[in-house]
Parts: C-alpha cells; sequence; structure tokens
C-alpha cells in the first residue's frame, strides 16, 4: 500500500506571527491525503527589517509511474498576505510548468498531468510566486522549489550483451576463470534494493558456477575433456531486490568452448601394415601411406613418423604429409627382386609437441610393423659396364672385330638378348654388332684423320620381348698408323735476283705430317733424282725439320729461264716410311743492288703494251652483258603495253578519255551518214566502217526497213538492241556522235552553246567546291585562269 508523506517547514524571521494554513479540498485521487501546503511570507523588497518572514518550503515528492486516472496531486502553495477575498493569484514556472506541473491560480493547488518516469528525469526544479491581481505586482518574491521522483522497482537487470562467448583450456582445474558477465538496473541504486543485483546460473550445472555479486564464472567440474564434450551452454539470471522474491530478473546465454591440449597420444589402428613394390619402383617413388590416429586437433596432432629398426632401414624411408599427418612410405635405392623380396620396417609416431603437464598419462608415442613385398617385374637386359671405350688402328680391314659389348636380362628366366647398333648414332654405318655375341666390327674403312672418336650407342632387347632394352654408350678411339706422307706446311714460290751470289740463301722449307708421331716427327729433305745433277740449285737439310735452297751459281737471266721449278722429296722417320714429291716455284727477277726485288715479269721488257689473256677474257665478257642488256631494255620498251587509262578501281579522280577519231568535219561523208537518221530506208548496210579494219568479214544481217515516220529515238533504240544481240558484232571502241539530245534532264543542257561568248567571263572557282571528282578540271580552268593573268 503506498503511503503518502506530508511535511511542513515554516521559517519565521523577525517577531513570532502565527502562519495561516487554509485547509485544503479534498481530493478525488481515491489515496488519503495529507495537506503539502508551501506558505509564501509577505514582505517588501525594500523592507529588510520587517518583523516577520514566512518560510520557504523547497521540496516536494512524487512517486513514479503513476497509474492513476486524474491528475496526480503534488501540493499547494500558499502565501500570508492571502486573505482569501481572490485579490492574489498564484503562477508556477520552471521545468514541466505549464505543461507537465499545472498551478490552480486561486488555490495554489499543483498537480502532475503526466505520467512521469524518473529513469527519464529524477528532479524537477520550479518556481512559484503570488501577484496582485490589481496590480499585477508580486507580493512574494519569488520562491524556488524542488519536485523530486521517487523510485520504484520498475526497470528489471540488463546484461551489456546478449550472447556471452568464452574458451578455457580442456583439463582445468576446479575454479579457473572463465568469463565475468555484468548486468545493469536503471531503478535508483540510492532507494531501496531496486538496483540491487545478485546472479545465479539457471544452466550449465555441475560444471560451471557463478558468483552471485561479481558474475564471475568458474569451471566447477574436474579434468573436463574436449574430445568428450567440446561446447557448452551457461544461462545466467540477474535479478534485482537483492534477489528477493518479487525482484525483476533478467538471462543471457554464455557459450563456453573447450580448447585442446595434448592430453592423447597418437595410436596406429593396427599393428601391422603390408605394401607391395614393384622392383622397377624408382627412387623417392611412395610405396605406401600409414597414419596414427590423434584425438587432439591443430598443432597437438602432429606426428612425426620414423623407421626406427628392420633390414630395409636402408632401403626405404618415411616423411610426414603435413596435411593429412600421414607418414609416406618411399624408396631410397633401387629394388631388385632376385635380390630380396621381403623387407620389414619398424614405424614409430611421436607427437611434435608435448605438454609436460600430461606426461604422466603415458608416452607420447606409438609405433607398427611394416612388411614391403618386392614384386618381380620384365626388366630389361642390364650391360656388364656403364659405359664402354675401344681402341681400333685406323688401317684395320673390313669386318675386323674391334670389342665386345655383354648384357644379361637380370630376370630369373634368363631370356635371351639381341644386341644392335643405334644407326642416329652411326650414320655413315662404319660400325655392325653381332645381335648374338655383342661383337662390334668395322664395316667400312677407317681414318684418324678424318674422326678421331666415334661415339655410338649399343641397344640391347629381349629377343623374346623387345620393348624390355637398354642402352650403353660405346666409345671407340681410332688409333694412328703412319698413312700420310709429309708434305709442305704452305706453298713456296720464291725468287731469285738476277746479280744473285752463288751459296745465297733464297728460301727455307719447312714440313707437316697429318699423323700422330709419338716421338716426334723427323723429315728429311732432299732434291729429286732428276733435278740434283742438272739444277740450278741445291737443297741443305737442316735436321730440324727444316731445309735451306741456295743459289748454285752466280748470274741468272730471266730472259733465258723466268722460272724454275725444284722438285723437293720429303720423307718421314716412322714405320712404314712415307714420302712425297712438292714442287718450289722460283722466279728469276730483277733486283737493286741491294738484293730488293724490281720486277718479274720478263714479257713485260718484250711487250710492254700486251695484255695478258685473262685481261682480254674480262673484257669480252664485259662487252657481251652490255650488248645482251642492251637488247634487253630494246625489246621491253617495245613489249611494254600502253599504261592504263584507270590504274585503280579506288582512283575517285576524274579521267578524261580522248578519242583521237575526230573525223573529216562536214565534208567527210564516208566516216558518218547523217542521212541515215532522216532516212532510215537509205541506210547502205554492205559499206564497210572506213575508221577501223575488221579482221573477220562477216555476212551483215538485214534489218527490216523502218517506217517513214518512224521517230529517230526509237530508230536509235532499235538499232542498239539489234547490236547488242548480234553475237557477230565486233566490241569496237567508237565514238558516235547522235543530233539528239531527248527531252531534257535535271542537269539541264550541257552545250557550250549557251555558255558565255568568252572565256574571261566565266568562273570556275566553284569547281573547287564540287568535292575530289571535278578536282582535274578545277585545276585545269584554274591554270587557264592563272596564265591568262600572267
Amino acid at each position: 500500500m503506498r503511503t503518502y508523506h506530508y511535511f511542513w517547514l515554516l521559517f519565521w524571521a523577525g517577531q513570532p506571527q502565527q502562519s495561516l494554513l487554509t485547509p485544503l479540498s479534498k481530493r478525488t485521487s481515491g489515496f488519503p491525503e495529507n495537506e503539502k501546503v508551501l506558505v509564501l511570507s509577505g514582505n517588501s523588497r525594500r523592507d529588510l527589517h520587517r518583523s516577520k518572514r514566512s518560510w520557504m518550503w523547497n521540496q516536494f515528492f512524487l512517486l513514479e509511474e503513476y497509474t492513476g486516472t486524474d491528475y496526480q496531486y503534488v501540493g499547494k502553495l500558499h502565501s500570508d498576505q492571502d486573505k482569501g477575498d481572490g485579490s492574489l493569484k498564484y503562477i508556477l514556472s520552471g521545468d514541466g510548468a505549464g505543461d507537465l506541473f499545472i498551478i490552480n491560480e486561486n488555490t495554489g493547488d499543483i498537480q502532475a498531468t503526466k505520467r512521469l518516469d524518473r529513469e527519464e528525469k529524477p528532479v524537477y526544479i520550479l518556481r512559484a510566486q503570488a501577484i496582485n491581481r490589481r496590480t499585477g505586482r508580486p507580493v512574494e518574491p519569488e520562491s524556488e522549489f524542488i519536485i523530486k521522483i521517487h523510485d520504484i522497482n520498475d526497470n528489471e537487470p540488463m546484461f551489456t550483451k546478449d550472447v556471452y562467448n568464452a574458451s578455457i583450456p580442456e583439463m582445468s582445474d576446479v575454479g579457473t576463470f572463465v568469463v565475468q558477465v555484468t548486468a545493469t538496473d536503471a531503478d535508483d541504486p540510492t532507494y531501496g534494493n531496486s538496483a540491487k543485483v545478485v546472479y545465479s546460473i539457471l544452466q550449465g550445472q555441475p560444471y560451471f558456477s557463478v558468483e552471485s555479486e561479481t558474475g564471475i564464472i568458474k569451471t566447477a567440474l574436474l579434468n573436463m575433456d574436449r574430445e568428450n564434450r567440446e561446447q557448452y551452454q551457461v544461462v545466467i539470471q540477474a535479478k534485482d531486490m537483492g534477489g528477493q522474491m518479487g525482484g525483476l530478473s533478467g538471462t543471457t546465454t554464455v557459450n563456453i568452448t573447450l580448447t585442446d591440449v595434448n592430453d592423447n597420444p597418437p595410436r596406429f589402428p593396427q599393428s601391422t601394415y603390408q605394401f607391395k613394390a614393384p622392383e622397377s619402383t624408382p627412387p623417392d617413388s611412395p610405396v605406401g601411406r600409414i597414419k596414427a590416429n590423434d584425438a587432439d586437433v591443430d598443432e597437438n596432432a602432429e606426428i612425426e613418423y620414423s623407421i626406427t629398426e628392420g633390414d630395409g632401414y636402408d632401403m626405404f624411408g618415411i616423411t610426414t604429409d603435413k596435411d593429412t599427418q600421414e607418414g609416406i612410405i618411399t624408396v631410397k635405392k633401387a629394388l631388385d627382386f632376385e635380390t630380396k623380396n621381403l623387407y620389414i620396417l619398424k614405424v614409430e609416431a611421436t607427437n611434435t609437441h608435448v605438454d609436460p603437464r600430461f606426461l604422466y598419462l603415458g608416452p607420447f608415442k606409438d609405433s607398427a610393423t611394416v612388411r614391403i613385398q618386392v614384386e618381380d617385374v620384365d626388366e630389361p637386359p642390364v650391360f656388364s659396364r656403364p659405359a664402354y671405350i675401344m681402341e681400333v688402328k685406323e688401317d684395320v680391314p673390313i669386318n675386323s672385330v674391334i670389342g665386345t659389348v655383354t648384357a644379361q636380362d637380370p630376370d630369373a628366366v634368363k631370356n635371351p638378348v639381341k644386341y644392335s647398333v643405334d644407326r642416329h648414332t652411326d650414320m655413315d654405318r662404319v660400325f655392325n654388332i653381332n645381335s648374338g655375341n655383342g661383337s662390334i666390327f668395322t664395316s667400312k674403312p677407317l681414318d684418324r684423320e678424318t674422326l678421331l672418336w666415334h661415339n655410338i650407342t649399343v641397344i640391347a632387347a629381349e629377343i623374346n620381348n623387345p620393348k624390355q632394352s637398354s642402352r650403353v654408350p660405346v666409345f671407340i678411339k681410332v688409333l694412328d698408323v703412319n698413312d700420310n706422307a709429309p708434305e709442305f706446311a704452305m706453298f713456296y714460290e720464291t725468287f731469285v735476283c738476277e746479280n744473285a751470289k752463288a751459296e745465297q740463301l733464297i728460301q727455307t722449307l719447312s714440313a707437316v705430317d697429318k699423323d700422330d708421331s709419338y716421338s716426334g716427327h723427323q723429315f728429311s729433305f732432299s732434291l729429286a733424282p732428276e733435278a740434283a745433277s742438272s739444277s740450278n740449285f741445291t737443297l741443305q737439310d737442316n735436321r730440324d725439320n727444316t731445309a735451306g735452297i741456295f743459289t748454285r751459281k752466280t748470274r741468272y737471266n730471266r730472259h733465258e729461264m723466268s722460272t724454275y721449278f725444284l722438285p723437293v722429296v720429303i720423307s718421314d722417320n716412322d714405320y712404314p716410311i712415307q714420302s712425297s714429291t712438292e714442287t718450289v716455284t722460283i722466279r728469276v727477277c730483277a733486283c737493286d743492288h741491294r738484293g730488293k726485288m724490281l720486277s718479274c715479269n720478263a714479257e713485260a721488257l718484250i711487250h710492254p703494251t700486251g695484255l695478258s689473256t685473262g685481261a682480254l677474257i674480262a673484257i669480252l665478257l664485259c662487252i657481251i652483258i652490255l650488248l645482251v642488256t642492251v637488247v634487253l631494255f630494246a625489246a621491253l620498251r617495245r613489249q611494254r603495253k600502253k599504261e592504263p587509262l584507270i590504274i585503280s578501281k579506288e582512283d575517285i579522280r576524274d579521267n578524261i578519255v580522248s578519242y583521237n577519231d575526230e573525223g573529216g568535219g562536214e565534208e567527210d561523208t564516208q566516216a558518218f551518214d547523217i542521212g541515215t537518221l532522216r532516212n532510215p530506208e537509205a541506210i547502205d548496210d554492205n559499206k564497210l566502217r572506213r575508221d577501223i579494219v575488221p579482221e573477220t568479214l562477216f555476212v551483215p544481217r538485214r534489218t527490216a526497213a523502218a517506217r517513214d515516220n518512224t521517230d529517230v529515238r526509237d530508230f536509235i533504240n532499235q538499232r542498239l538492241k539489234e547490236n547488242d544481240i548480234d553475237p557477230t558484232a565486233p566490241p569496237y571502241d567508237s565514238l558516235a556522235t547522235y543530233a539528239y539530245e531527248g527531252n531534257g534532264s535535271v542537269a539541264e543542257s550541257l552545250s557550250s552553246l549557251e555558255s558565255v561568248t568568252t572565256d574571261g567571263d566565266q568562273d570556275y572557282d566553284y569547281l573547287s567546291d564540287w568535292g575530289p571528282r571535278f578536282k582535274k578540271l578545277a585545276d585545269m580552268y584554274g591554270a587557264m585562269d592563272s596564265d591568262k593573268d600572267s
């Protein structure tokens, strides 16, 4: 039951005087009422020493959320100057005056017209005054008072979030902090327990608990395992009035997630794994995958695989697939079924991130056995060597065996093998091979000086399965034999002066040999037998693979002998000895006293103006080429066609077609008979044209004569149609002029008869504005005007 408390507060100044309180009329609010009176004392602003001053009551109280149908009574204003005769009027100003709060100007009663909410505005400050109705002057100074709104519990607690999200590691201890929730109450915290909030848990027990005063949520159960349950939903209630019955409440939801810790070791789902691998599996190829299961997630589930034991420790390896956490078993070395066909491995899986807090749960690793069965495959033949190197002398006969290659089938069945030479490596077919035993022999002569090394490839294939083949390189070195005679290192052509002295050195010779010499070449030089006794020169072997040519006599005459050819024999010292005869050309030349050559041509002294045969041939060829060029040029000019009138279809310029057949004027009656147009019956069809010469004479076709009154236009159209359908009519290009212009055209007459009489009166500038088609005419007539002006 709501109880209204009313207070009287009086302040007295000066001599004591009893304050008059006017009884209040009974209200219709339905509540028992006590009078709330604000007594205004009479005073004068100038009277500072009056004997009495009334009190000022400065507070009223109202309950919020009034639900009555009448206005809510606030209190009463009363002045000690009020005699009850209606001479005073009470006025109210301030917060909500006249709208929210109204006053009876006669009685001073204050009422609230609207429902008030403390949460919107808890305090209203107003000012009251009593004035004389007649003079309008205040009889009391303005007094200020406050209306306070008393709070009621009309707001439930509100959480700061609708949904809270939190996470804690699994296996946490009891009492581990999870999250703190906060609720606020809009009611007045200083008035009663309306804003006192208490927290409690409605859902989430026995896993979590909440502190009633702080809203802190903690774990309440030991060893909560994420692998069993990961998500929890907790409902927290906040209730005001200190949690007492009748208090308002609000709830919120807290989603709690258990995060993973490494509390589970990896475990293989089976103790033994079996795989098969063909023996042809290349290194680094995968054989199979194994996986150890780990209930943890993310980095806590990362596993490292390793091979710890087994006879295949060196033959196989294992790596970890980071995406799937699988162990990939790969081949490290080539497998051979015939050598070993079964390998047993022990594989271990270990967690890479171990939490020391959970080591008491056991070792965080597991092991399994892996059996790998090697399967036999049909393998290609295997050569006894990875490469073969052979040597053969270059003078061996054809079909001589130079070496043998050997290959075997590594399979247990030992299939027979046949050999062949890859012809892409022996395009000249210099070598061949015995397909049965692999012996390589020559099929063509060899020459070390042409090619020192021959690199061929031999193929070995199974006879029963030719697709199973292998290759091996064979390097064949051709050994040298002394089969090349020495020869001059260069072509020697020297000269001797006419005034040379005896035993004078005129040339030093050297030689080369294409053959190899292990101890070094040793050449000997000598004159050929036919020139040894009768030669005018001598040869001296220097024993260092060089020789010198010396003069045998004192003087030489180039008019008697201008050139000497000296044969020289060069021999080597290898077996078998090879020798060759080389020729040295010696010219006799005129020299000065210091031995410097002046001239070596004897013919130049005898025939100073003569030309050599080579020069004459060159001159003759030039003349012939010049004549041929002239003849071709003349022939091309004769055959060159006349330049076409219109060079290109894209040429948009106006083209002027010139006809050189102008006729003989009025006296020429043979080119065209105008009388035919006047009298069509007088036409002579047998008359031949004289302006052209037809190649073939055709029988003229006689057409029916036109009527006497035939119009000239009809006659022309008739003749035009006859010539169009006449297959014997030659396509002569001729200009036929008819004295009929028709009925006129849109372009009017094009005749120059109606033009001005003089060229000077005509202006041709408008031709330039007609576009590119009339540019030619514009240039022609514009040039004529320019010539006249000049």
